[in-house]
């Protein structure tokens, strides 16, 4: 079947398709902004009004929603150390450090750059390579996903100020996390210690919004100095300096959104672990890795490019293999079952015109972000600069518990919000920090289910289930990217280390 560019091209720049566009960008960035209010959610509520629009425009609002939104997790993950989506958590890393020392207007719109950047290099490949790169996907087998989602806890553990230690001990906690309740395969009833409210479990956004927002509320309390350092007077959002540091980090840009999109098409994998791999990548390759969780801008440009290109990757096995990549594209695949389009290699030749307007949509959306980013994010970051802290501090907490509240509308989960809160302030004071626990519980349920499936399918091919876990290639290669990733910091210290007596010589 013939595709017809130039009226897939006029229903995408329609004027009805852009204002869709723009309010899908608009709601997705605030929405992703506060903490608790997902993606997920946003779409999960709109979707009823978008069954009376043209299937490619509802597709196309839908798609600004979740673009705008993972981008909007940027904002509170810079400027009060919380990530707003669990893709933005080594955001922070970077990110807030260079707002604590003044520099939060040129982070927001580093942060906008990059978000754009990897949005456009995951549409444009969603757009010509879609059925190629699904294949990729399909590679991934239960072993694979165990072994990933283990890269994923050692990157964290690898990254936390330097003691891989604390880092690991902080991955394991968040693991024992993500054990508590029924177990996903085989309905197992663990730790709830008899409790009917921990049953389903840590709720990992009340986690995430606890063990980030309550520390740095309960800090803000007790120190009388300003939360962030305000700009001096004059300064704007930093264009042409950002511009400047996206040019120096050209390949990290571009190799960071190539990463996000890979791992995007893995269903389930998400922008966590793409952050986390990307960050990784750029730390590595960087010339100051020291720099790195100081306030380096190739770190906060490698996490916000990676993250949002995952938008286009998990786009890919959703249209092509009726396999969703996250929660929102689940979101966005009922929609689609519900205006009857039929998912599959089909949906790019029978209803192609609906498929390619959406991924046009996508792209000017991405796009959109650009102004609608600077804008917002310079404001923002003024707002919370110059909010006095008697008021900054009730609103945060105010926004936190509404947050937890929204996802299931459970009081519990306000009540775990705030004791996960405290738990990570205590374990802060000790120099343990969030990151590692949070990712330990979003990536140990990959873990356990990647390896659950494995051992049962060896078990029933009366083998050892454990030997799934090492016979193909792809694991071999994710295993060997576990020991270099454990092994670079052990041989960094032991250099800097063996220089140090030599310094010392006269």
């Amino acid at each position: 079947m013939e595709i017809d560019f130039g009226f897939i091209l006029a229903q995408a720049f329609s004027p009805f398709n852009l204002a869709l566009a723009l309010t899908g960008v608009v709601l997705g960035t605030v929405i992703g902004a506060l903490p608790g209010l997902s993606a997920t959610m946003a779409i999960a509520v709109l979707v009823p009004f978008t069954f009376t629009m043209d299937p490619a425009s509802g597709l196309i609002m839908l798609g600004a929603i979740y673009t705008g939104a993972i981008y909007g997790g940027a904002y509170a993950a810079i400027l009060v150390n919380t990530p707003g989506t669990p893709s933005a958590i080594a955001t922070t890393f970077d990110g807030y450090p260079m707002a604590k020392s003044g520099n939060g207007d040129l982070a927001m719109t580093l942060a906008t750059l990059a978000s754009v950047t990897g949005g456009v290099v995951g549409a444009v490949l969603l757009m010509t390579l879609a059925p190629v790169l699904a294949q990729v996907a399909l590679a991934f087998h239960s072993s694979e996903y165990f072994w990933l989602a283990i890269l994923g806890l050692t990157l964290v553990a690898s990254l936390s100020s330097g003691n891989v230690l604390k880092g690991l001990i902080g991955a394991s906690f968040g693991l024992v996390l993500s054990m508590i309740g029924v177990a996903v395969i085989g309905g197992d009833t663990r730790y709830t210690f008899g409790s009917s409210v921990l049953l389903g479990g840590i709720d990992i956004v009340s986690a995430l919004i606890g063990l980030y927002c309550i520390p740095v509320l309960i800090d803000m309390v007790a120190r009388p100095d300003r939360h962030l350092e305000p700009a001096p007077l004059g300064r704007g959002i930093r264009f042409f300096e950002a511009l400047g540091h996206c040019a120096r980090n050209a390949f990290n840009l571009a190799r960071s959104s190539i990463i996000g999109t890979l791992v995007g098409i893995l269903p389930g994998a998400g922008g966590s672990i793409a952050s986390l791999v990307s960050y990784s990548e750029a730390r590595r390759a960087s010339r100051h890795p020291e720099r790195f969780g100081k306030g380096e801008p190739g770190g906060l440009l490698a996490t916000e490019s990676a993250n949002n290109a995952t938008v286009g990757g998990g786009f890919i096995p959703t249209l092509v293999l009726g396999i969703p990549g996250t929660p929102p594209d689940a979101v966005i695949l009922g929609a689609l079952l519900v205006q009857g389009i039929r998912i599959g290699p089909e949906l790019f030749t029978q209803q192609s015109g609906i498929v390619y307007v959406f991924m046009f949509g996508l792209l000017i959306a991405t796009l959109m972000m650009l102004p609608v980013g600077l804008l917002i994010g310079r404001y923002a970051y003024r707002f919370i600069v110059n909010t006095p802290k008697a008021l900054l501090v009730p609103l945060i907490a105010y926004m936190t518990v509404v947050g937890s509240y929204a996802i299931h509308a459970n009081p519990h989960d306000v009540a775990i919000m705030v004791i996960m809160g405290v738990v990570g302030w205590l374990l802060g004071l000790a120099g343990y920090g969030p990151s590692p626990i949070v990712l330990g519980l979003v990536l140990g349920q990959i873990a356990e289910q990647g390896f659950m499936r494995a051992y049962l399918i060896g078990r029933a091919q009366d083998n050892f289930g454990g030997q799934l876990l090492f016979d193909r290639p792809i694991s071999w290669g994710i295993v060997a990217l576990i020991l270099i990733t454990l092994c670079v910091p052990i041989i960094r210290q032991l250099r800097a280390g063996a220089r140090k007596p030599k310094e010392a010589r006269p």
